[in-house]
């Protein structure tokens, strides 16, 4: 007699066993006996295969994995010896053979800035909501911008973590924190054959091209920068194409129009070195475009600044545009090039978006970003029309101002608004008719014709109809602890209801612009600002540690000014980068607390650090 079980009980299982109950239950259903035997093997079979394969796409997967986080992890650090380490390569892949690389840089542009410009165009040409700036079109990505002395940086910082793909501190122009240089992107493509050039709207002398080509221990030294632009440099000339203004540094202290501390007349030398100069715009337009032009070129086309472009619309015929420059220069460099195995890489400036911040100037602001929108489309015109693969980057070195499209004007609560049609009613800077009140004071010191004087200046250059009496006493005061440019700057921003949280820098992250995602797919999301110092140099195959290693090979090089020669000095190392003031300029690690909460007297003009005194 079979032994009796409970319903439920558990029975031992085999694929014998397993197939019998399937085909019971088979036969149940059909009445017919079935066999599963040859059915079942094929699945189990089947089975297999799938497992296998599973098994080995994923082992490929994690294969694949492991080499991506290989590459990544072999990026360096902000704080590397090695600047242009190896960059993951994205869709479009990069290039190979002859080449071109324009790098943009955006100096004092913040996200806001976009904002506010993209807005105010609406508002004056009576565009739709959706149509946008052409830098609206090709974001990629976001970076940090921090110095290796601060959380908010200078120029001089930003621009050697792009030059050199280093961090450093605040005022060093391609110096590392131990005063020692680096090599930079660009003097690293003049030694591989590419041609080289640079942009600005401000002194070429200031820190954004100053770190391109040239070393010093602090941006002070605009002197000494320019003697090494023009090639008085321990690698010799480098840059083939110069455009700004700052004229005032090449000039001999003894004529006017100069701002140098010695009688050195750098123009001359310059043309003795071989450089063609140009200084106006007669000259300007003499290169026809580019297709008349030779290099090496220098041209400084103002004494210091070229003027933000709100008061340079209205003097076209003295000073050329962002825009004019960068296509002459694209079409020089291109043209010198057509018959070379190398391409060349250029550095192009929208200088002054910084000025207007620190001058937290609304209505300068929005033209300079207007400017550099438009010079950023004749580069992409640029690369669309040219035979030669290449490739547009652009970033701010950090943002300036702390600029926000809202401001609380009264204790109650404010009202959600900014009012761009205030920015559009003003025809000129703060700057500019800063500088009209000051001509006029200087000569008329009658109390109410001042008084009738700056309300007429209010009305015509920014377009204020209602300054009331308290603001027109103000500028009138001559025991203002700051500059009457900042009263001006913010009558017409109170109005606008834009606000400043400084005349200074901020941290905050910028924003980082290309001719496409897939040309630098490596600097898509949120990058440090070295790692675009990396990418330039990758981009172009450098090697910009070699350089750095001649620089230092260099270490005894100066300029002997009084005999015009080059000399050594072996007991002062790197003496020719100048004297970096001791042990009290921090170059590494943040500062700490100092009640700074507390009100501090000014006295005269403070230095922004923007080269420029406010």
């Amino acid at each position: 007699m079979a032994r009796d079980e409970p319903l439920l009980a558990p029975r031992l299982s085999s694929e014998n066993s397993s197939l019998r109950n399937d085909e019971e239950e088979d036969a149940l259903l059909t009445g017919e006996h079935t066999s599963r035997t040859h059915q079942r093997r094929g699945w189990a079979f089947w089975r297999e295969v799938g497992l296998f394969t599973w098994a080995l796409l994923a082992t490929i997967a994690v294969i694949v994995l492991a080499v991506v986080f290989q590459n990544e992890a072999s990026r360096s650090p902000p704080d590397s010896d090695h600047s242009n380490a190896t960059q993951p390569w994205g869709p479009g892949e990069k290039p190979t053979g002859k080449r071109n690389l324009i790098f943009m840089v955006s100096d004092g542009m913040g996200p806001t800035s976009l904002t506010l410009t993209r807005s105010f165009r609406q508002f004056t040409e009576g565009l739709p909501i959706d149509d946008t700036l052409v830098l609206d079109q090709h974001i990629i990505g976001t970076s940090r911008t921090r110095s290796s002395s601060s959380l908010v940086t200078d120029s001089a910082a930003g621009a050697t973590a792009f030059s050199c793909g280093l961090k450093s501190y605040n005022g060093a122009i391609s110096v590392l924190p131990d005063h020692s240089p680096c090599g930079t992107v660009l003097e690293a493509a003049a030694l591989a054959g590419y041609k080289t050039g640079l942009v600005v709207t401000t002194r070429i002398t200031d820190a954004t091209p100053a770190c391109f080509a040239s070393h010093v221990n602090l941006r002070q030294y605009e002197d000494r920068i320019a003697e090494q632009e023009i090639g008085e440099h321990p690698l010799g000339s480098v840059v083939d194409l110069i455009m700004g203004g700052g004229r005032c540094h090449f000039l001999p202290n003894s004529t006017d129009g100069s701002c140098r501390g010695d009688d050195r007349d750098l123009v001359d030398i310059a043309k003795k070195n071989g450089f063609h100069y140009v200084d106006d715009r007669k000259g300007f337009d003499g290169l026809g475009g580019g297709s008349d032009a030779k290099l090496p070129l220098l041209g400084l086309f103002a004494e210091k600044d070229i003027p933000y472009e709100i008061d340079r619309r209205t003097q076209d015929d003295v000073y050329p545009s962002l825009e004019e420059m960068t296509r002459t220069a694209l079409k020089t460099l291109s043209q010198a090039t057509a018959d070379s195995d190398q391409g060349f890489f250029i550095m192009i400036e929208g200088s002054r978006i910084d000025h207007a911040g620190h001058g937290n100037d609304p209505a300068a602001q929005v033209h300079e970003v207007l400017a550099y929108d438009k010079a950023f489309a004749a580069v992409l015109e640029f690369l669309e029309n040219d035979s030669t693969p290449g490739v547009l980057v652009s970033t701010s070195d950090h943002e300036t101002g702390g600029l926000a499209s809202a401001r609380q004007l009264h204790d109650e609560y404010p009202e959600y608004k900014w009012l761009p049609g205030v920015l559009a009613n003003a025809s000129h800077s703060s700057e500019y008719v800063n500088q009209e009140l000051r001509n006029f004071m200087a000569v008329e010191k009658k109390k109410h014709k001042q008084k009738k004087f700056v309300t007429k200046l209010l009305e015509d250059g920014l377009g204020i109809t209602d300054a009331t009496d308290e603001e027109v006493e103000t500028l009138l005061r001559q025991d203002l602890p700051y500059s009457h440019q900042y009263v001006f700057a913010d009558i017409i921003s109170r109005r606008a209801q834009i606000g400043w949280s400084t005349h200074g820098h901020s941290g905050v992250d910028v924003n980082i612009y290309a001719s496409s995602t897939k040309d630098a797919w490596s600097l898509v999301g949120n990058n440090e600002n070295t790692d675009v110092g990396g990418f330039l140099a990758d981009y172009l195959d450098l090697n910009v540690d070699e350089v750095t290693k001649q620089l230092r090979e260099s270490e005894g090089w100066t300029w002997d000014s009084k005999a015009g020669v080059e000399s050594t000095s072996i007991d002062q190392p790197f003496h020719w980068l100048g004297d970096p003031l001791g042990e009290d300029l921090r170059t590494e690690g943040l500062d700490t607390y100092h009640h700074e909460f507390k009100k501090r007297s000014v006295d005269g003009e403070l230095d922004c650090g923007c080269g420029e005194m406010h």
